[in-house]
């Protein structure tokens, strides 16, 4: 049986995986369709996606629901479909990630604007998501993630509606922010952080809107702001328009890169969002396996104290070797260099160590990489001979 995705978070990196939406859209799915009833419609689709992030790499996959809310399904006539839509979603990611990736329940803004800018109140966002997320969490997710929100104050609904559902789940709360370091509200990434800090989540972040490289300036800022595990998916890059079709210029390698990146500058969580593909998530994957191993290494030093043990007696010196006691009674002692050889025939070197050890001379010393150039290792050579 895994860990609980909060103690997994402890001690590993994390990977999430990339885009949904954009990738429907990709896989043929007109923009007029609502895509999270896909979930019902369409469930091979969504599941064979599911799939394809798994198969790239990722530890979380998250659900096909980000607006799967009663104001964003009630656009397509669906609200009365809510729960179903939920559970189908859950079962279909769960289905993808067998036994051993996270299913991550996705809850975005309900897009609508709450008041004093809107005629929404915080009362009815609030039993919004309380009852979107109460149909995810029944069905079975390991954790909750809100993605997208502009707003701080409706993400604040959000977590209090979980909250007041199961107190333990634990929560990844992502806020989108422009290009300024701001969001639409003016908020600064600074402010964002402290703020969202407070509310008694497991992660923070930020999605979508922007590229790899504004994220990653995003990131720094934020760092010294909190001490809780930071999360960043960015889009893959901004997004063009080339004869009608909607296109993402950051390529897979790119991502990869600034995945090591990201690491580097202290995220705990990476992922892609609009744009991403699973050849995104790939090369993610493969940068943080590389990085995984260091923070491990990191963490081990840090938990593990191992018994102490007492130092062995140091040896005198003159009981070392015939050229420490040598050395040790202020003795003359010759020393002869002797280059490896280029291939693994050691025999010369051996016959001629042998006729300097009996012409008088104390030591050889063999030098590693003499003159920038390929050579049997200075240590297999000094052991040839027993």
């Amino acid at each position: 049986m895994k860990q609980s995705f909060k103690e997994f978070l402890k001690n590993n990196l994390v990977l999430f995986d990339g885009a949904m939406g954009t990738y429907i859209y990709q896989r043929g799915v007109y923009i007029d369709k609502c895509y999270d009833a896909l979930n019902l419609s369409h469930a091979e689709l969504i599941q064979s996606i599911h799939a394809e992030y798994v198969d790239a790499g990722a530890m979380v996959i998250e659900t096909n629901t980000w607006g799967a809310n009663r104001f964003k399904l009630a656009k397509h006539n669906l609200q009365d479909q809510l729960a179903a839509i939920n559970k189908a979603g859950v079962e279909l990611a769960r289905k993808a990630a067998g036994e051993e990736v996270y299913v991550a329940g996705s809850v975005g803004p309900l897009g609508v604007r709450l008041k004093p800018w809107g005629d929404v109140s915080e009362e009815e966002a609030f039993d919004a998501f309380r009852e979107q997320c109460d149909a995810l969490i029944s069905a079975g997710v390991d954790l909750i993630i809100f993605e997208t929100f502009h707003e701080i104050m409706e993400l604040e609904q959000a977590v209090f509606a979980v909250r007041q559902i199961d107190k333990k789940i634990p929560i990844v709360a992502c806020i989108s922010v422009q290009e300024d370091g701001k969001t639409i509200y003016d908020v600064s990434v600074e402010e964002v952080v402290i703020k969202l800090s407070r509310l008694g989540v497991d992660a923070i972040g930020f999605n979508c809107v922007v590229g790899p490289k504004p994220m990653l300036d995003f990131l720094e800022r934020v760092v010294p702001c909190t001490e809780l595990p930071i999360a960043v998916f960015p889009n893959a890059g901004r997004p063009q328009d080339v004869d009608g079709r909607t296109f993402f210029m950051s390529t897979a390698d790119y991502f990869g890169v600034y995945a090591r990146r990201f690491i580097d500058a202290g995220a705990s969580i990476i992922g892609g969002c609009c744009g991403t593909t699973p050849d995104h998530t790939r090369k993610m994957a493969g940068s943080l396996a590389q990085k995984q191993t260091r923070v491990q290494r990191a963490l081990i030093k840090k938990e593990i104290s191992l018994p102490r043990q007492d130092l062995p007696e140091p040896i005198p010196m003159p009981e070392k070797s015939t050229l420490a006691k040598k050395i040790s009674e202020g003795k003359y002692v010759s020393l002869v260099e002797m280059v490896p050889p280029r291939g693994k025939d050691l025999s010369k070197h051996i016959a001629g160590g042998e006729k300097l050890k009996a012409g008088g001379v104390d030591a050889i010393n063999l030098p590693d990489g003499p003159r920038a150039s390929a050579r049997v290792n200075g240590m297999a050579v000094g052991g040839g001979n027993g």
